[in-house]
């Protein structure tokens, strides 16, 4: 299993998604988190957790959250893998 080199905990704003049509957002939303993770970590080959996904489309396609909160981990071959950071 690759080592983790990087660990970082970002508040990703998704005010972007709303500006797409609404039947379109929470998809949006998806693609705005997945770009803003590969430009901050540079990087990109990102996955992200099925945590992730269910916040998102928690309230349906046209509704996703205003900002959602992120912990990203960078491994050894490159890859970032994020999951959903508990709110504190």
């Amino acid at each position: 299993m690759a080592e983790n080199l990087a660990e970082h905990v970002y508040i990703i704003p998704l005010r972007d998604a709303r500006r797409m049509p609404r039947w379109k957002r929470a998809n949006g939303a998806i693609k705005d988190i997945r770009n803003y993770l590969a430009k901050h970590m540079k990087s990109e080959n990102v996955k992200l957790d099925k945590s992730i996904n269910e916040k998102v489309w928690s309230r349906g396609s046209q509704k996703p959250p205003s900002k959602v909160r992120v912990r990203a981990m960078k491994m050894e071959d490159g890859q970032v893998q994020a999951e959903l950071a508990p709110e504190s």
